[in-house]
């Protein structure tokens, strides 16, 4: 039966887990050099920082336990971060900001509206208002570093790193970012951040590079307004071979074990993401953009997309070669992303309670059916993209195929998933696209005994540990988010 939701909130709704407990709605500062509760408690979860000079690999997860989602009965977790622009979950459908009456016109790259709203309700409405939102904390830091410069970039960066109390003369805007993103969240799971993502990272690598580039990297690429930004940037059409790599890396830095701890790579990494997006909406604005067109430049639609370009989108895209995930493993890799969606400055309106491809799927199919098609902004990215992502594939230790023949399947991979998008994408016709039914047979065999045979899914997620740790530490220049973040 079809698990009851609110209609003010764009995914929120909460079920019992197994064994769950009760859980407020309060937030909590990250203690230092605390040890992380297991399993998780009532109240805020204490999160150790990151250890310096570990790697995330270097960290072993705990066994699995402790309830991953709050009980139902749990009141909702507060306001979310980005402001008024969004009303609390189970809002007066009457009030101001959740009467359609009242959201302000859509921009002009907004499509299909009316039959958005006839799916989705209010929910359609909450998206038009997130086109014109940006992410308040991380503007107020662009502004702080085009003002004072080195000082505030730097006490910027030694916070990320060693925590807000090593910066206690940190600038206002910098002071205000830091103490948001050590405020951890009583829905965050301990024992689930020193784990990783484990859902992720038992995906044969393959197969997750594949899903990557034909998947999640498209879908994004396939927005106009997105692919108007990056291609304006001059460097992803390009550089594009470098671009996936340091997209790899902060997404691989996101889901190792211990990733997201206060101080590790993952962690300092999101908020940098995070602050180039800022930046690119400050340039963006100072230089003419339409908004009215286009809405905010990397508005939070826009980073809505981008979340479930890392969830849902790659793991449907899996589905069409026989991997499936279970349930438990939706709900996990789901709870994950809320916290990774917290730090990139997501509004919690979009994701909490998003714990499965059921409704994670509602909230893509609301972001895509009000976007416009792709245009040759996109085209030119996918196609770049491809160029590298197939070359990167080859050029792997022991890799079975040439540069063409991953090309090749991932084109056929990519029109399977992208359907009626794949022409509008220029997503290529391909030779192989006949044997996706073997290869995905096969697929689907390999997937049932990793489930079935002891120790072969511990065994899947060390492979992919090590496959992703051997990852981050091949890219050692600094990324474009790295050196905004350090520049002076």
């Amino acid at each position: 039966m079809r698990r009851g939701r609110r209609t003010g909130s764009l995914g929120r709704s909460h079920r019992r887990s197994r064994g769950s407990r009760p859980s407020g709605g309060r937030s909590a500062a990250v203690p230092a050099g605390r040890a992380a509760a297991a399993p998780l408690e009532p109240g805020p979860p204490a999160l150790p920082p990151h250890v310096p000079g570990a790697l995330p690999s270097d960290v072993h997860p705990r066994p699995r336990s402790g309830p991953l989602l709050p009980p139902a009965d749990a009141p909702p977790p507060e306001g979310g971060i980005g402001g008024p622009w969004l009303p609390s979950a189970g809002g007066d459908r009457n009030d101001p900001m959740t009467d359609s009456e009242n959201t302000p016109p859509a921009p002009l790259r907004v499509t299909g509206l009316d039959g958005a709203r006839e799916r989705h309700g209010d929910r359609a409405d909450l998206l038009v208002r997130s086109l014109r939102a940006g992410d308040p904390l991380a503007d107020a830091v662009i502004t702080e570093f085009d003002d004072l410069g080195r000082p505030a970039r730097a006490a910027l960066q030694r916070g990320l790193a060693e925590g807000r109390a090593s910066v206690p003369d940190a600038p206002p805007a910098v002071a205000a970012l830091l103490d948001h993103t050590e405020t951890v969240p009583d829905w965050v799971s301990a024992d689930l951040l020193e784990e990783g993502d484990l859902t992720s990272l038992a995906v044969p690598f393959h197969w997750s590079n594949l899903a990557f580039a034909g998947g999640s990297l498209t879908h994004t690429y396939s927005s106009p307004s997105i692919a108007r930004l990056l291609v304006g940037t001059g460097r992803l059409t390009s550089t594009a071979p470098r671009r996936l790599a340091e997209t790899g890396l902060w997404n691989a830095s996101a889901i190792l074990p211990g990733g997201l701890l206060r101080g590790a790579p993952g962690y300092v990494q999101t908020v940098q993401v995070r602050l180039l997006h800022a930046r690119v909406r400050a340039s963006a604005t100072a230089h003419g953009w339409d908004a009215d067109r286009w809405g905010v430049p990397i508005n939070q639609a826009d980073v809505a997309r981008t979340w479930l370009d890392f969830t849902v989108v790659p793991f449907r895209f899996l589905e069409g070669v026989g991997h499936r995930l279970t349930r438990e493993e939706q709900e996990r890799l789901y709870r994950y992303w809320w916290y990774v969606g917290h730090l990139l400055g997501l509004d919690g309106e979009f994701f909490l309670g998003v714990d499965d491809h059921e409704r994670a799927g509602e909230l893509l199919d609301l972001v895509d059916s009000t976007a416009d098609a792709p245009d040759e902004n996109s085209r030119a990215l996918v196609a770049a993209l491809f160029d590298a992502a197939g070359a990167r594939l080859a050029s792997a230790p022991g890799s079975p195929m040439t540069e063409p023949d991953w090309r090749d399947l991932l084109h056929a991979l990519a029109r399977r998933y992208h359907g009626a998008h794949a022409d509008a994408l220029g997503i290529p016709e391909s030779p192989l696209t006949p044997v996706l039914p073997l290869l995905a047979a096969a697929e689907a065999k390999a997937r049932a005994h990793l489930l079935q045979a002891p120790g072969a899914l511990r065994r899947a997620e060390e492979a992919g540990i090590a496959a992703f740790g051997g990852l981050v530490a091949s890219l050692t220049d600094g990324t474009a988010y790295q050196e905004h973040a350090s520049a002076g």
